[in-house]
């Protein structure tokens, strides 16, 4: 990875933190995304231990549209070049809440973020192909739907049923955006990370939970362990140009069987430009529909 130039965002703990040391550790420019700048500044001391490159750290709230066109700017400015998307940040709440933006939270943060982001730093990722975008996905995927009826869960919320979608999503994303970067230096992968025992879920957590995951933390993933797939996508030179796949243990593995509906794709990929505002006159995505 020496030479090339990876973003993370959520990239200050768990799994985006050690997905950031491994590739740090392999030679890459890591840069970070975190919401807390102290948080941030111990992650990158972390990482700085092991970088042989520079380490970037970007403060962002991804759940707001404003942050992400901030650090798109930012991040613009100060990479002139970017090798490596790494869509890792994701969250789960029990309870349903709204963005500054008057969106659901998991939505948002979970699929909105990335998709905004990666259409923001699309030109700069085909700038410097052969490039990637990198998806962290889960397999709660496989249990998810489209409720396009109730997208932002208005009339009925379930944090489980919201996360799996969110995840879903994801990968509907990542087979929307590969097909459209069909012809380019760019590939677009997702992926499961695997169970992993990290703090994720714990601001908000349902309360089955809170009571298992005390019981089952011993027989989960380390973080370390976790992110060996996000760093197989990210670096792996046979890898350069596989695009439209989801791995599971650094293998290619089938998403579920509405992850290739390709009338829920198009649809979330509308729905999606419209509630970021990308398509609008005074902002073009850099993918048409």
């Amino acid at each position: 990875m020496a030479g090339k130039t990876v973003l993370i965002t959520g990239g200050t703990g768990g799994i985006g933190k050690a997905t950031a040391l491994g590739l740090a550790a392999r030679g890459a420019r890591v840069a970070v995304t975190g919401r807390d700048a102290a948080r941030a500044a111990r992650a990158a001391e972390e990482i700085r231990a092991v970088a042989s490159a520079p380490v970037d750290v970007f403060i962002a709230d991804l759940s707001s549209q404003q942050e992400v066109r901030r650090l798109a700017g930012d991040v613009l400015q100060t990479l002139d070049r970017l090798d490596v998307l790494v869509n890792n940040v994701g969250g789960f709440w029990n309870t349903r809440r709204l963005t500054a933006d008057g969106l659901e939270h998991t939505f948002a943060l979970n699929h909105l973020a990335p998709f905004l982001l990666t259409n923001l730093l699309l030109e700069r990722l085909k700038e410097s192909g052969p490039a990637r975008v990198v998806t962290v996905s889960s397999g709660a995927q496989a249990m998810g739907r489209m409720d396009f009826a109730d997208l932002q869960a208005e009339r009925s919320y379930s944090g489980q049923r919201a996360y799996n979608q969110s995840k879903l999503a994801n990968v509907l994303f990542t087979y929307a955006l590969a097909s459209r970067l069909s012809g380019t230096r760019v590939t677009a992968n997702a992926l499961h990370p695997g169970v992993v025992a990290t703090a994720f879920g714990a601001e908000d957590p349902g309360s089955v939970q809170a009571f298992l995951t005390p019981l089952v933390q011993r027989w989960m993933k380390t973080p370390e362990q976790g992110a060996l797939t996000s760093i197989h996508l990210a670096s792996a030179p046979e890898l350069e140009n596989l695009t439209g796949q989801y791995f599971a243990n650094s293998k290619p593995k089938r998403s579920s069987k509405r992850s290739y509906s390709q009338s829920d794709a198009d649809r979330l990929w509308q729905v999606s430009m419209a509630l970021v505002g990308l398509g609008s006159d005074s902002e073009r995505s850099t993918i048409h529909p």
